[in-house]
């Protein structure tokens, strides 16, 4: 007996894929290290062209930079059409402001050196990133150098002084000791660093770490997206830097998400990915 086979007729909409991890992007020092290696994730879609690119920069409340995060959404992008470079970096208390933020403009440097070897496009590289990632994004896109070409935060943080604005006292008190992320970002270990402080005691050193202090009309343009039951990051946080950008000139877009909290299922919805690659798109596949 003779049994057929069912035909599948199959219609290509879908990119292939090529994934390579631990690609090292820098070597920097550390409290505890002399030479560090940062690393990064990359997914690399198939193309005759050259690739717009973003960095991811996952969050962790900056005492964590786990680049594995945030898998749905780093594939969504490379599906679309974009080389993706999820990074880590280097963390507080080992290391302090702004070393994260160099590290990221490292990431930028090495992609648009390494363009042809990774088939990107050297003049199209954006950056995303979420919470402590959505901070380091806005500092690399409002400083813009090196020049980028859009920057996205979900739900990231624009002045470490503000966190918690949009919450209880109880909450706020959370944020007014040296044991509080962002005091560690700034300050480290005491004990080694020989001193001690939150994001209050210095307001110089606060001042010169808040992203949205470095709005120009030269800055990158940004989308910023919030959930408006945020209970880590005050959903005001990205609302200040948002009008920031758009008092400066820059285009920029903001959404709120009602009931979304902090990096929850809400975030790995389509309607999210369409509107995070509706504003890439905008400048990634624009004419030069």
């Amino acid at each position: 007996m003779y049994f057929e086979s069912k035909v599948l007729n199959v219609a290509i909409k879908r990119r292939k894929v090529h994934y390579i991890p631990d690609i090292v992007y820098a070597q920097v020092p550390t409290f505890s290290s002399s030479w560090e290696q940062l690393q990064m994730d990359i997914l690399i879609p198939q193309s005759d062209t050259p690739l717009p690119a973003v960095i991811f920069v996952t969050g962790g409340g900056f005492i964590s930079a786990n680049r594995a995060r945030c898998p749905q959404l780093r594939m969504r992008l490379a599906e679309a059409g974009y080389f993706v470079g999820s990074i880590n970096y280097r963390t507080a208390p080992d290391s302090i402001f702004p070393q994260p933020v160099e590290d990221v403009r490292n990431a930028i440097s090495f992609l648009r050196a390494s363009a042809k070897r990774f088939n990107i496009d050297a003049e199209k590289i954006s950056v995303i990133g979420d919470s402590a990632g959505g901070y380091l994004a806005a500092f690399v896109s409002t400083i813009n150098d090196p020049k980028i070409t859009a920057g996205v935060s979900l739900y990231g943080v624009t002045d470490l002084t503000k966190i918690a604005a949009d919450y209880d006292e109880d909450r706020k008190a959370l944020h007014k000791v040296s044991a509080a992320s962002e005091s560690l970002l700034l300050f480290g270990v005491p004990q080694f660093r020989g001193r001690a402080g939150t994001v209050f005691t210095d307001e110089k050193l606060a001042a010169n770490a808040n992203p949205v202090n470095y709005v120009t009309e030269y800055s990158a343009p940004m989308l910023l997206m919030h959930g408006t039951a945020d209970d880590v990051v005050s959903p005001s946080q990205t609302d200040l830097l948002f009008q920031a950008l758009k008092n400066a000139g820059v285009d920029s877009e903001r959404y709120v998400i009602p009931n979304a909290n902090h990096s929850d299922e809400f975030w790995v919805q389509d309607e999210v990915f369409d509107v995070i690659l509706a504003f890439l798109n905008k400048y990634s596949f624009s004419s030069k």
